[in-house]
């Protein structure tokens, strides 16, 4: 395998947000034996910074669903497809239409932005930018992050994806009432496919590990693919193969027999 594309929360990382040795000495190994590591998140890259040593400062890291690409040792961005902030209104204006009560931050580059009322499942970032969504979007966005504060995740996600359409791409990562809307076309896979094509390298020569529905069309994508044993349906249902739970280092156990 020339590249192994992983995501983090609830696939590498334990239960307890943390990534155990043995499975940096995997990592490790694989880069020894010449392979490129590339973490996939729907996190920001403020989010990988604080996992940067956790995990070893690995070259890369596709970052908010596919929207950016960080350079993780160098701290830069290097590759950014926003959702332009005319269509984000739109989006946004569409799904409070069709499901009253939702509420709206957004990710840019570096930045989080918030309506006075959203109410996220993490604490709130230093920096933090509250304001309408008119001036949250102004300019284009890495992601759109909507959420409510009384509807179960399904209904909301069921409710608030239907009316996305083309317009922009829309997916969730966790069991909370979350959305999270990029720009159309992009996805984990698509900033993974670019990312491999730019280095040479085919799909069937990725491996990749997931566990959410966000991951989908990655695991779809990669020749070869895991979910992890703790993994949502879709992720089980895309993936070429299962492997072992995040808290079992399920990855660092096929990444072993990979690399022997």
């Amino acid at each position: 395998m020339k590249v192994v594309a992983t995501d983090l929360d609830g696939t590498l990382l334990r239960g307890d947000g943390t990534v155990s040795p043995r499975t940096r000495a995997a990592l490790d190994r694989a880069e020894a034996a010449g392979a490129t590591v590339v973490f996939v998140s729907g996190r920001p890259p403020r989010w990988i910074d604080v996992l940067a040593e956790e995990v070893g400062e690995h070259g890369l890291a596709i970052c908010a669903n596919g929207a950016l690409v960080y350079d993780v040792r160098r701290r830069e961005i290097v590759e950014e497809h926003g959702l332009p902030g005319d269509v984000a209104l739109e989006v946004a204006r569409a799904i409070r239409a069709n499901v009253p009560g939702a509420t709206f931050a957004i990710e840019r580059r570096l930045t989080f932005g918030q309506e006075p009322s959203f109410r996220g499942t993490w604490p709130v970032p230093d920096g933090t930018v509250i304001a309408s969504l008119e001036e949250l979007l102004a300019e284009p966005v890495s992601k759109l992050v909507v959420t409510h504060p009384s509807l179960s995740a399904a209904e909301f996600v069921s409710r608030a994806a239907a009316v996305v359409g083309s317009l922009a791409a829309a997916t969730y990562s966790g069991h909370a009432a979350v959305l999270e809307v990029s720009r159309a076309g992009v996805s984990k896979a698509s900033a993974l496919a670019a990312l491999c094509g730019s280095l040479g390298v085919d799909a069937h020569d990725v491996v990749a590990f997931g566990d959410m529905p966000n991951d989908v069309p990655m695991l779809a994508w990669a020749g070869t693919s895991y979910a992890v044993r703790n993994a949502h349906p879709d992720a089980v249902a895309a993936a070429s193969a299962r492997c072992p739970s995040n808290d079992e280092d399920g990855v660092a156990q096929v990444l072993e027999e990979i690399f022997a």
